[in-house]
């Protein structure tokens, strides 16, 4: 982490223990002082980010328990050597893919994105990768994500616009679109075509 970004490290860190204090205290005034910390934490995050304090409040104070990493699933869908990829209402290309619903398996997230944003039925067939997203993907989130690829086969299906995506298309390893760097690097597409030519990939994990 760049040094100019130390202050995001420190807020997460804040609201982690925060929350775990807000969990397991039984003192009520424990509570109200775990309670502001977590405050405090938003309160640097709106600030440093000129992000709205009520969005970053939301984000950042509305779940309970032990904090632990959000997962997003992206696939990695291959035909004739080519990766599909997906066009975002920004005008930019990644993997389909997105936060992993607590209803479902990780193989089952994985399907269920790439029919919701490319249209296809696919078949999950093994892991990539699972990656610290902030070791890998700018900018940096003030909540902790595990991002996991996986290898998929198309079954069937075509694409139809939806409110997440535009369009769809494959493309080769050569031949990349204007990437959304936030949700998948060229870096991480070339690792997927790398796993895609692997006879026995190993799974890379951070």
């Amino acid at each position: 982490m760049d040094k100019t970004e130390k202050w995001l490290e420190w807020a997460v860190e804040i609201q982690s223990i925060a929350q775990a204090g807000l969990h397991y205290c039984t003192d009520d005034f424990d509570r109200e002082r775990y309670g502001r910390l977590r405050e405090i934490a938003a309160e640097i995050i709106s600030f440093k980010s000129e992000i709205p304090s009520e969005k970053v409040r939301n984000l950042f104070c509305s779940e309970s328990g032990y904090q632990t990493p959000k997962i997003d699933t992206r696939a990695a869908v291959f035909q004739q050597g080519n990766i599909l990829l997906v066009k975002e209402r920004d005008g930019r290309w990644s993997l389909p893919g997105g936060w992993c619903d607590v209803n479902c398996s990780i193989a089952e997230n994985t399907i269920k994105e790439a029919k919701e944003e490319a249209g296809l039925d696919v078949r999950a067939d093994f892991l990539i990768a699972v990656q610290d997203r902030e070791k890998h993907n700018l900018p940096v989130y003030a909540v902790k994500i595990c991002k996991i690829f996986v290898r998929c086969t198309a079954l069937g299906g075509q694409f139809s616009a939806n409110t997440e995506t535009t369009e769809s298309g494959w493309f080769s390893r050569g031949a990349l679109p204007r990437l959304s760097e936030e949700k998948n690097t060229a870096e991480q597409i070339d690792m997927c075509f790398e796993a895609n030519s692997s006879p026995a990939w190993k799974t890379l994990f951070d």
